[in-house]
């Protein structure tokens, strides 16, 4: 028998190199896009702590400091970029690529509404933003590794701690969200929380991904790893200029990332109660923000955890409650419950962690209130004793 190729008609050669080209161009309008959004986290997160710590925040360059963010990033793109000579250059140079591209492929899949998405991947969605996170952890290992420091190498290997520990419990709640939606299609997630967002079906479920997600991008209070107090800027500590604004980007990134799949996941994503049809994306990004918001607050008021207290917390608080997230899901779907007990447990589990918690923090305040009571006590007893005693 003579096989012969299948070969492909011209115009499926074309409509593919035309189809190519549009996505080409969909990823430069993104990274355009979210290029000018880390502009507008930085001018906010500003503007943000320094009315929370009674400050006026950038005031001088442009109209209400607007142009802060723009001349910071002109200061680093112009800034010398210097290489230790004994670097390894190509890892020095490739592990802030890596950093940024997971931070920035992530979003080829998340959509801002049903029609503003670069490519909805069907059965994939979820599983790709995972996926892709994952592999800025090798980005910052190779970031401290290939600088030849030894406080660069730490902070790498720190990082690497961190990210994985958390990693753990943000998967649980995905999954526990892709069983209530029966999906892993983003927009099918957010069209099943058409009657009830699921923050009201999984507050701990919300509660986790967010204080995990946290911990994922670095922020306050989870920063141990580029702590200069510590270990002189982490992964870091050897990268300058151009590069160092590249780790710098990738924050910023992950950062709206996070806000944006808590969004997605818990709140209904772009739907709303006013606005419908071509305003969804208004309704998107006033979450997000609000959801930024709230980051920005957690930076201006919490104070930077130990690493003992950073790993024991993921290990015996968020790792536990993830996995319980994961079973009381199964429950409620496998009896087929109301939805009101979901809610239930997720509560109750919550409300008996934050009680051991608090117990937790306040124990040793406690116990030193009662030395002191005790040993007023005796002191008053004493006194007591010797007045009965004199003449």
């Amino acid at each position: 028998m003579n096989f012969q190729p299948d070969l492909a008609p011209p115009q499926l050669l074309a409509i593919s190199a035309l189809d190519f080209v549009w996505i080409v161009v969909g990823l430069l309008v993104m990274f355009t896009f979210l290029s000018v959004m880390v502009l507008v986290q930085v001018w906010l997160e500003r503007k943000v702590l320094g009315r929370l710590q009674r400050r006026l925040g950038p005031t001088r360059t442009g109209p209400m400091g607007l142009m802060q963010p723009v001349a910071d990033a002109v200061k680093l793109i112009l800034k010398e970029d210097i290489i230790p000579a004994e670097s390894e250059k190509a890892i020095f140079w490739i592990a802030p690529v890596i950093v940024v591209v997971s931070a920035f492929m992530i979003w080829v899949t998340i959509p801002g509404s049903p029609d503003a998405v670069i490519q909805n991947l069907e059965s994939l969605g979820l599983f790709y933003i995972i996926a892709f996170a994952v592999v800025g952890i090798l980005g910052l290992v190779l970031a401290g590794w290939g600088s030849a420091n030894k406080y660069g190498t730490l902070g790498g290997l720190r990082a690497a701690a961190q990210l994985i520990s958390y990693e753990i419990p943000v998967i649980m709640v995905v999954i526990a969200v892709a069983m209530l939606a029966q999906s892993m299609n983003m927009k099918e997630i957010v069209a099943q929380q058409s009657p009830y967002p699921y923050v009201l079906l999984q507050p701990l479920g919300l509660v986790v991904f967010f204080i995990a997600g946290l911990a994922e991008v670095g922020r306050t209070p989870f920063d141990i790893y580029l702590a200069e107090s510590e270990i002189v800027g982490g992964p870091f500590v050897e990268y300058s200029g151009a590069h160092w604004s590249v780790f710098f980007l990738a924050e910023y990134l992950n950062t709206f990332a996070i806000a944006a799949l808590t969004v997605l996941l818990f709140f209904g994503g772009w739907s709303g109660p006013f606005l419908s049809g071509n305003w969804d994306i208004i309704w998107f990004f006033a979450k997000v923000y609000a959801v930024i918001l709230v980051i920005f607050w957690i930076r201006g008021t919490f104070p930077r955890l130990r690493i003992d207290q950073l790993m024991a917390f993921a290990w015996k608080v968020m790792v536990p409650l993830s996995f319980y997230t994961i079973v009381i899901t199964g429950i409620y779907m496998f009896y087929n419950w109301p939805p009101w007990t979901l809610t239930l447990m997720s509560v109750a589990g919550l409300v008996v962690v934050a009680y051991i918690i608090y117990r937790r923090l306040t124990g040793p305040a406690n116990r030193v209130a009662e030395i002191r009571a005790r040993q007023e006590e005796q002191r008053t007893a004493r006194q007591r004793g010797r007045e009965a005693v004199a003449p």
